[in-house]
């Protein structure tokens, strides 16, 4: 489909096209629904990579000659490099939170006893809000992982299956981009149409996943600089920081809501030094996020021209209906919903 200005006239949408989109929105739907979010997050991300790294390797093999088997051979070990590289950080990240130096668990049991230990230092409307105790905490976090266990599929037999989606998915993603570097068939309108759909939810995954790949990194650095050196510096060392960073940079993945948890994870880790370390701990994350809010707005706000209430509307929205996977899927779905509708000239 042309990219229309704004002065361009929608043509009215062909029957193909109507169906295309009803038939992807029963498929975004269903793979919410189906638990089919880590494949297709996968796959797209395996597709995206190739497809980036891809002109790098063109360039050697300029012919455009659909039986040109060395660049297919070049592309092919580069999908099993990527893929492999991309399964190995999965089990290194997974090995290092279940180890006794990154254990989530471990974090979640010290940050319980540092809210006991801290009661006779905090204010009396700030207890008001925390669990009695730290058995108390961990009931109370017990029974919330317990009622969301399967949104988010990382515990017991769930976590299995999981990875295998996330597996296949990745192979799908790159049999997709090895297909493209052989001629593509001539579709026939309704595939032509269908296409374009994909077109579109693949470009949205790659302005608002690698948006806040960046924005997750910048976040982390000037995390870790803070919790490696400025705190050191002063004589502070706070425990369980390799776990905080990593925590940081993967829930930083999630927009705005992805910042408020590694957040209240620092500061509460800081009360286990004192009331003042905590609060300097506030006050350096709110100048980071106040940057990173600027930041944020020209990075994400550019790729899909969203503001930063839009992308929150949607989470919200998303998680009312689907739950916690609901908040993951909402900024890429809600930037192909925008893109489908800036084709057709209506934003």
């Amino acid at each position: 489909m042309p990219h229309m200005t704004k002065n361009t006239v929608a043509q009215p949408p062909s029957i193909y096209e109507i169906s295309a989109w009803i038939l992807t929105a029963f498929a975004l739907y269903f793979i919410v629904k189906l638990s089919l979010l880590p494949a297709l997050l996968s796959g797209l991300l395996v597709y995206e990579l190739v497809h980036i790294l891809t002109p790098y390797i063109a360039r050697s093999f300029p012919s455009k000659q659909p039986g040109n088997l060395s660049k297919l051979w070049a592309v092919g070990i580069l999908v099993i490099t990527i893929v492999s590289l991309l399964v190995l950080a999965g089990i290194g990240l997974g090995t290092f939170l279940r180890s006794d130096s990154g254990s989530v668990t471990v974090l979640l049991a010290k940050m319980a006893q540092i809210i006991e230990d801290s009661r006779r230092i905090l204010p009396s409307w700030l207890l008001e809000h925390l669990p009695a105790d730290a058995m108390t905490f961990k009931e109370q976090a017990a029974l919330w992982l317990r009622v969301h266990a399967d949104e988010l599929q990382v515990v017991g037999k769930e976590a299995g299956r999981a990875m295998a989606h996330i597996i296949l998915g990745m192979v799908i993603g790159g049999i997709l981009a090895l297909r493209d570097v052989v001629a593509m068939d001539d579709f026939k309108p309704f595939a032509r149409a269908l296409v374009g759909r994909t077109s579109l939810l693949s470009d949205a995954f790659r302005r608002i996943v690698f948006a806040q790949m960046r924005i997750a990194a910048i976040n982390t650095t000037f995390t870790a600089i803070y919790l490696l050196a400025v705190l050191p510096l002063m004589g502070i060392h706070l425990p369980l920081v390799k776990t905080m960073i990593a925590i940081t940079f993967i829930v930083g993945l999630i927009p705005v809501v992805g910042n408020l948890v590694s957040n209240t994870v620092i500061v509460i880790v800081s009360l286990s030094q004192s009331l003042s370390v905590a609060i300097g701990s506030l006050v350096y994350l709110i100048i980071i996020h106040k940057f990173e809010y600027f930041l944020n707005a020209r990075i994400v706000g550019t790729q899909i021209r969203a503001n930063a209430w839009e992308l929150l509307i949607a989470m919200m929205v998303m998680e009312a209906a689907f739950g916690l996977v609901g908040i993951v899927a909402a900024p890429i779905y809600y930037a192909y919903i925008k893109a489908e509708l800036r084709e057709r000239n209506l934003v």
